[in-house]
């Protein structure tokens, strides 16, 4: 006689509850590191701290600082290239931090089905 309804594989609904509990502790966990993520400031500078780039979680440039020995009127390519290599550096910081880009991050290692 063939069985209808239920839950396949025999999970009972106890465990259907726990794992929902979990999948949704799980969420708020990650939303909690991507607030935190998009609120912290990554740096990346260039020309030996000759120019700094900040930007934010959110891919937001927050600051760029360009110490007054950089400045050449006659080399202005140099400066832009500067800008663009720590502008750039800061971006990779960010990502390497990236949540999202992190695999699990550690969360749900205690899942039990």
């Amino acid at each position: 006689m063939a069985r209808r309804g239920g839950f396949p594989g025999g999970m009972m609904p106890g465990n259907m509850n726990n794992l929902m509990k979990q999948a949704q502790k799980l969420q708020k966990q990650l939303e909690e590191k991507t607030r935190e993520f998009e609120e912290t400031e990554f740096e990346g500078t260039a020309g030996g701290g000759a120019v700094l780039v900040k930007v934010s979680g959110k891919k937001e440039v927050l600051k760029v600082k360009i110490d007054p020995a950089a400045v050449d009127a006659d080399d202005v390519e140099m400066l832009e290239d500067l800008i663009m290599a720590a502008a750039n550096e800061a971006l990779r910081n960010m990502d390497s931090q990236d949540p999202g880009k992190m695999g699990n991050m550690g969360l749900g290692a205690d899942i039990q089905l």
